[in-house]
Parts: structure tokens; C-alpha cells; sequence
């Protein structure tokens, strides 16, 4: 599992858009990345998870952080998800299991599902290092939004950026 003052591991998956994003596209911007794992696009615990991020976006976007979701879903299921939700930051598709394995937030077996991602929230400095990690094994317990929003103001603060 990947541990907080690591380096991320890097990663290319599909976006909505069948583009390949690296994490390195969303590093070294002045800014932090909060990058969320989550089990299902459309399941009630995730439609909230990510719509309540979507809401924040104005707040974490003038705290100078980039939102990035994967799931397992695919990138077309993602697309779907995002348009039916009106979300407002990037989805990615790790359909083949790749960076929930590197990050070791993946669910052997949830409810009979193999390999989907455990619901997991990292916020990364600008060089990819793990400023905080959140991981649950439980698919029912959301993030801890007002933390992830206070803590990337902290960083912000504490490593000057943005300013």
C-alpha cells in the first residue's frame, strides 16, 4: 500500500474520452492533486461521495487543488456517471485493475465482485508525494470531505502554493 511521504506510483488509464491520462499530467502545477478511488459509478454511496466533491470543486479549486476519481468502471460507464451527475473534475478508468493494485486500495472480493476499488482518498503535493492518505474497507463509510478540504488549504499554506 502506498504510504504517506511515498512518491505515487504513476499510472495510465482512460479517461471519459478514451484518452490516456498519466498522473504525471495532473502534477506539477502549483498545486495539490486529490485523487479519490471509489467502488461503482451509479451506486447510491458513490453517486453521493462524488457529487458531494462536485460541490466543493469552487472551494478546492481556489485552494489550488486538482480532483482526479478512478474506478473500475468502464470508461464509457464513466462518461455516462459524469454526465448524469453534472461532475465537474476528471474520472478515470482502471478497468484492468492496474493502479488499485499498485496503490493496494483494491477489494479482493465485495459481494462477489473481484477487484473493484476500496474507497480511498490521497492528497498529493505537486511532485507526487503522499501528503495524506484515507482508505476504507468499508464500501459504506464516505471520505472525510471537510478534512480532505481543510488539510489541502493546510498544505497549501505549509508549502506555499498557489500564491
Amino acid at each position: 500500500m502506498v504510504e504517506v511521504g511515498e512518491k505515487a506510483p504513476e499510472f495510465e488509464l482512460l479517461d471519459v474520452d478514451l484518452k490516456p491520462r498519466r498522473l504525471g499530467d495532473f502534477l506539477g502545477k502549483n498545486k495539490l492533486v486529490v485523487l479519490l478511488t471509489f467502488p461503482a459509478a451509479f451506486s447510491p454511496v458513490c453517486t453521493k461521495e462524488l457529487c458531494t466533491f462536485r460541490d466543493r470543486m469552487s472551494i478546492l479549486n481556489k485552494a489550488n487543488a486538482e480532483v482526479v476519481a478512478i474506478s473500475v468502471d468502464t470508461p464509457f460507464t464513466l462518461k455516462a456517471f459524469r454526465d448524469a451527475n453534472r461532475l465537474n473534475f476528471t474520472l478515470l478508468s482502471d478497468f484492468n485493475k492496474e493502479m488499485i493494485t499498485k496503490y493496494g486500495v483494491i477489494h479482493e472480493n465485495l459481494l462477489g465482485l473481484k477487484g473493484v476499488a476500496k474507497r480511498a482518498a490521497f492528497i498529493l503535493g505537486p511532485d507526487g508525494v503522499v501528503l495524506w492518505k484515507w482508505v476504507s474497507d468499508d464500501p459504506t463509510v464516505e471520505p472525510p470531505y471537510d478534512e480532505i478540504v481543510r488539510l489541502v488549504d493546510e498544505f497549501n499554506r505549509k508549502l506555499g502554493l498557489g500564491k
